[in-house]
């Protein structure tokens, strides 16, 4: 697929929240990583507002396993409650994903490069991010490296469908559908042999408004150029 990245991501534990579960103060993680999330850990390998991250499909390569930690949480008015946060454990996905241009951004339409852009996003997948990876929640860190999707073997290979029933698919950013709103999306994802095809964000049907919002403005004053950040990259400099 053009502009296309592949690349697998670990950690010793994940939190993917099923948002039902927050209303009590505790939490529960998604059997699976959502959409959000895995784009959340592609635009922390490399981002720039030019252009969208479209995730196309993630790969469940360790037995899906959790484990319940007593936390407790920060409290600025004092107390001292304890919450009960379920998490995945021992979690590895290979990530399929490419980048397009994020035409709601005219304001940015001299940034459009797409072999450099490219170029950049492989260099920081072999550097391991330019910026800290998560796993759901700051708590989860992860490490990324290239791989080839499909490759190597997986525990749900073979395994046939499992439905995943009704998930948070993602949310809709002003500057993504031209739209001044906050808003989330919802689907019903289907795990065929441990691979997850997501269906693309315009494509999801339930749709539900969070909040009014305007983009932030971006320009040529506030961004670095794809250009200046390439020869950085050529010259030695940092990721």
């Amino acid at each position: 697929m053009r502009n296309s990245v592949q690349f697998e991501v670990c950690g010793d534990y994940a939190l993917f929240t099923d948002p039902l579960t927050k209303l009590g103060g505790e939490k529960l993680s998604y059997q699976v990583p959502t959409y959000q999330a895995i784009k959340g850990i592609v635009e922390s390998i490399y981002w720039k507002p030019t252009i969208i991250m479209i995730v196309d499909k993630v790969r469940i390569m360790n037995p899906i396993r959790m484990e319940s930690k007593g936390i407790r949480p920060i409290e600025y008015g004092g107390g001292n409650t304890l919450a009960n946060y379920t998490y995945l454990k021992d979690v590895r996905y290979q990530v399929m994903a490419h980048f397009e241009f994020n035409m709601n951004r005219p304001d940015l339409a001299h940034d459009r490069n797409e072999h450099k852009h490219h170029n950049i996003f492989m260099r920081c997948v072999q550097a391991g991010g330019r910026r800290d990876i998560f796993l759901g929640a700051r708590e989860c860190q992860g490490y990324v490296e290239p791989c080839e999707f499909g490759k190597g073997e997986g525990f749900y290979d073979n395994y046939g469908d499992i439905h995943l029933g009704n998930m948070v698919h993602g949310i809709n950013y002003p500057d993504e559908t031209g739209r001044n709103q906050l808003e989330v999306r919802l689907w019903n994802p289907v795990m065929k042999d441990g691979i997850i095809q997501f269906i693309r964000p315009e494509e999801c049907t339930q749709i539900r408004k969070i909040a009014d919002m305007k983009p932030k403005h971006f320009d040529e004053n506030n961004v670095e150029s794809v250009d200046d950040l390439f020869a950085q990259m050529e010259g030695g400099g940092n990721h």
